[in-house]
């Protein structure tokens, strides 16, 4: 897949295009990108980061970082992808303006997007200025109850299988592994810990049963109120695993939540509770 930031860096070519911002890349958009598959031409995404809301004074969590949203429209089998920077040169182009020099200036002919898709200065521009313009628009009607607001939703409430059923796939957190106390380590139970990005929404406080790096994990979010903590963490114990991750970024789905976060009366209350945790994880079933 072609990843580009400018039109002139893509090859030359006949596209159907699908355009949007794509957070999380969810069951709606990916009926965006069939749609533009099916126009029979080279398959291409045009998206925009950062998130266009947070250029023009909004406020968002992500669901996913632009390198995951990448990959997805890999296995989406996208040939090419557009990634715009948004900013306020991009934000004052008049709709026209940049139907020409983005569009079609990637050999757009025909450009798939939502229906209530809004673009250029002041959201001044619609699909029918697209065909106005010459464009072959495959207008795609919003999937009852999908939306990245109400898979926000959901993973806010920790409601992590519903929000699986509008992805498409289960809700996800990543980071960078580092260094943490070693607590875990020390309990039995060695865990890794996630630098996640800043922006990235991270579910409320838990265990939660999921998967990493090929296997089922066991997943600690919050602070640790039995050991007194302060900073919000994630962390992850992966089953059966005794390597070094340090420095990778981990990309970690999160399944369904086994329990709340809590301080034990003991320490072996503790560690009998972490071990019923990767039991549960052992006979957690992924919600899609």
């Amino acid at each position: 897949m072609n990843v580009a930031h400018e039109p002139d860096e893509l090859p030359d070519a006949r596209r159907g295009v699908a355009v949007g911002t794509f957070d999380g890349v969810h069951l709606g958009h990916l009926h965006v990108i069939e749609a533009a598959r099916n126009a029979g031409l080279r398959t291409a995404v045009v998206t925009f980061d950062p998130h266009p809301r947070l250029v023009l004074g909004g406020q968002v969590e992500l669901l996913a970082t632009l390198q995951r949203r990448l990959e997805l429209f890999e296995e989406a089998r996208v040939d090419d992808v557009l990634v715009l920077r948004f900013d306020e040169r991009l934000a004052a182009l008049q709709a026209s303006e940049f139907a020409e020099r983005m569009l079609r200036g990637i050999g757009a002919e025909a450009v798939a997007a939502g229906e209530t898709f809004r673009f250029g200065r002041g959201r001044e521009g619609d699909l029918a200025l697209l065909e106005r313009l010459g464009f072959d628009v495959r207008r795609v009607p919003l999937v009852e109850n999908v939306s990245s607001s109400r898979i926000r939703e959901l993973v806010h409430a920790g409601e992590t299988g519903r929000a699986a059923v509008l992805l498409g796939r289960p809700p996800e957190v990543e980071g960078i592994v580092v260094r943490g106390d070693g607590r875990g380590r020390e309990l039995g139970f060695p865990t890794v810990n996630l630098d996640v990005p800043e922006g990235l929404l991270v579910p409320p406080d838990g265990v939660y049963a999921g998967w990493a790096e090929g296997r089922r994990a066991a997943v600690s979010i919050g602070t640790n109120p039995h050991f007194d903590g302060v900073e919000r963490r994630v962390e992850a114990h992966l089953l059966d695993f005794d390597g070094d991750l340090y420095g990778e970024r981990l990309v970690v789905e999160l399944w369904s939540l086994l329990r709340d976060q809590r301080r034990f009366d003991s320490l072996e209350d503790l560690v009998a509770a972490i071990g019923d945790d990767v039991e549960r994880t052992r006979a957690a079933t992924r919600p899609v």
